[in-house]
């Protein structure tokens, strides 16, 4: 641990200890430089009197610049002399949460037999969607709590609506206030998603949870104890600071890389006092039919975000309010049955989405490939839970169903499978590029899954579920991948909309 690093971890926040690194970064650059460019001159370059009267033939400028660059390239690749990213000072005392791409459980859905007899039906694989409609994290592990798979869809995006003109970070007073605040009752904050922006689908999300042997021996700031969010989304500048940005972006992260910018924010709902000093505010935001009262710390928001997803009203970002979850009625069992009243934070209308890979591998085998579409990846449908070694579509029929962890006896998470899963056009989004098929393969849904009575002319694809707890004083589960399911009950389902 160098003394730069220690230091970082007694700064207030990530502004000074970025302004504290970039300085620092500048600091060794500069020396190193200079030794090489001293070390590097050919002798019979130098004068009598020394560095101070070079005098250079057109051979000797030749071999002092390759001398120079073969000095300076190790030195400028260890220590590039470009400010760090905010979030590089999470990695002094937390972990990313979440399987790296190329580990991921599902990359080979495309060979494996998921219907095959001979497998036993279990958990494939399990992915949260901290903020809704954005990029999600595979997990090997996941806690169920009642709102669904811990962390699952505490933000989500959304954009004001209004009938006149609202201008960004405009602030009234006196008077005006009591105006501000009577045309605020006609503004309403409206969830956005891929349907509508399509590009949210490369925004990427990091979960970064405190780790204790990263803290041991070290002096903490009082935030090093909380879990952190970094959302991140390409954006190149215009000009030259577009040109520095993409040299820099490829010296830090590698040739492939590309210029970024970055929201860093804390996952736990901020105090009062937090609030305020930061300028977030309660409000509505409308998502379906309900509206709920929410965090919104859109003020963190860069402005290029808005025109990189194309959003030309006033972008929010909200965080679900613990003491104010959506409440959840329709197919989703009652209280007295259950022991707890079913709620969700944002996701669209139950708290656990469950998928048969065998299902996407029917309906691949049915849908159109071009060059658009050329396979139908498992995460355009964003589940939680992604099973493997049943039969296709034998989900539909499922009402009551347990995974069960054979090595730790009494460790069970049981789901009352509440409906099917209607199926809007937000699958037609490839989830790496944020490019929307202009049909399928909700064509191809529309076509051959239209099973539900209570949603015609609609495709059906993967369950919705609610957790069911056997202790009602305590709310929670444990999923893992690799464990078992059993179906306990089956039945009819008839969707019940909004």
């Amino acid at each position: 641990m160098t003394t730069a690093s220690c230091q970082t971890l007694k700064c207030r926040n990530f502004d000074s200890w970025l302004k504290h690194q970039n300085t620092k970064t500048h600091e060794v650059n500069f020396f190193l430089l200079s030794t090489s460019l001293i070390a590097s001159a050919p002798s019979n370059a130098i004068g009598v009197d020394g560095p101070s009267a070079l005098r250079l033939d057109p051979v000797s400028l030749l071999v002092l610049i390759v001398t120079l660059c073969a000095f300076c390239a190790p030195v400028f690749v260890l220590f590039p002399p470009f400010p760090p990213r905010k979030s590089d000072a999470l990695r002094e005392t937390h972990t990313k949460l979440g399987l790296d791409p190329s580990r991921s459980n599902l990359r080979d859905h495309w060979k494996i037999d998921h219907a095959s007899s001979s497998a036993k039906p279990g958990i494939k694989s399990l992915f949260i969607y901290p903020v809704k409609s954005c990029k999600g994290i595979e997990v090997t592990t996941a806690k169920v709590v009642p709102t669904g798979l811990e962390f699952d869809r505490l933000f989500t995006f959304a954009q004001l609506k209004s009938p006149f003109p609202v201008a960004v970070g405009e602030h009234h007073h006196g008077a005006k206030e009591e105006k501000q605040e009577e045309e605020k009752g006609h503004h309403v904050w409206d969830f956005i998603t891929q349907r509508q922006f399509p590009l949210l689908a490369t925004v990427e999300v990091e979960l970064w949870q405190p780790d204790l042997d990263k803290m041991r021996g070290k002096t903490l700031s009082v935030r090093s104890g909380e879990a952190f969010l970094v959302l991140r989304f390409p954006w190149r500048g215009s000009g030259v600071s577009g040109v520095l940005e993409t040299l820099a972006a490829k010296c830090l992260r590698g040739i492939s890389a590309q210029p970024e910018k970055e929201v860093v924010l804390p996952v736990a709902a901020p105090t009062e006092g937090g609030i305020r000093e930061k300028g977030y505010e309660y409000e509505g935001v409308r998502v379906w039919r309900d509206t709920t009262t929410a965090l919104n710390v859109g003020s963190e928001l860069p402005e290029e975000l808005s025109l990189y997803l194309g959003v030309s009203n006033k972008l929010g970002l909200f965080r679900m309010n613990p003491e104010n979850l959506r409440e959840v009625f329709r197919c989703a069992p009652k209280k007295d049955e259950v022991g707890y009243q079913p709620v969700v934070s944002f996701q669209d209308s139950y708290p656990v989405h469950i998928l048969s890979l065998a299902s996407v591998r029917d309906l691949e085998s049915k849908v159109p490939k071009d060059e658009v579409l050329r396979e139908l990846n498992p995460r355009r449908f964003r589940a939680n839970i992604y099973v493997t070694g049943c039969p296709a579509y034998d989900e539909d029929s499922w009402k009551r169903i347990r995974f069960v962890d054979p090595s730790r006896q009494g460790d069970e998470s049981t789901f009352h499978v509440s409906c099917r899963t209607t199926r809007c056009k937000l699958p037609n989004v490839n989830p790496d590029t944020g490019i929307r098929h202009p049909v399928e393969p909700d064509k191809s849904l529309r076509a051959f899954r239209e099973i539900d009575e209570g949603a015609p002319k609609t495709g059906c694809l993967g369950m919705q579920c609610t957790p069911l707890f056997e202790k009602v004083e305590a709310l929670e589960n444990q999923l893992t991948v690799g464990m078992p399911l059993e179906v306990l009950e089956r039945g009819e389902h008839f969707f019940k909309k909004v």
